[in-house]
């Protein structure tokens, strides 16, 4: 079974999931992150610069729960390609 390439969009989703999570995430290290995900930091730094676009699910519900967020608020801001005003970074 071949695997069919990923489209612009779904690879675009990958990156704003990556970037909501990193942004989430904010000054913790990602040891700390990945370790309270129970997922390697290699595998962090691949989602978090859309390296890996479709995590698994329980990956992606375990991350968003390590940097608090829901997982409604996280599909928002992937969607929307903005960051939710709790986790914005002042200017």
């Amino acid at each position: 079974m071949v695997r069919e390439p990923l489209t612009e969009h779904e690879l675009r989703r990958g990156e704003l999931l990556g970037q909501a999570l990193r942004d989430a995430r904010g000054q913790r290290s990602m040891v700390e992150v990945a370790t309270a995900a129970g997922i390697s930091t290699e595998t962090l730094r691949k989602i978090e610069k859309g390296r890996i676009p479709t995590p698994a699910f329980f990956t992606v519900a375990a991350l968003a729960d390590a940097v608090g967020l829901s997982l409604d608020e996280l599909r928002r801001t992937v969607a929307t390609g903005q960051q939710s005003p709790q986790h914005r970074i002042p200017a």
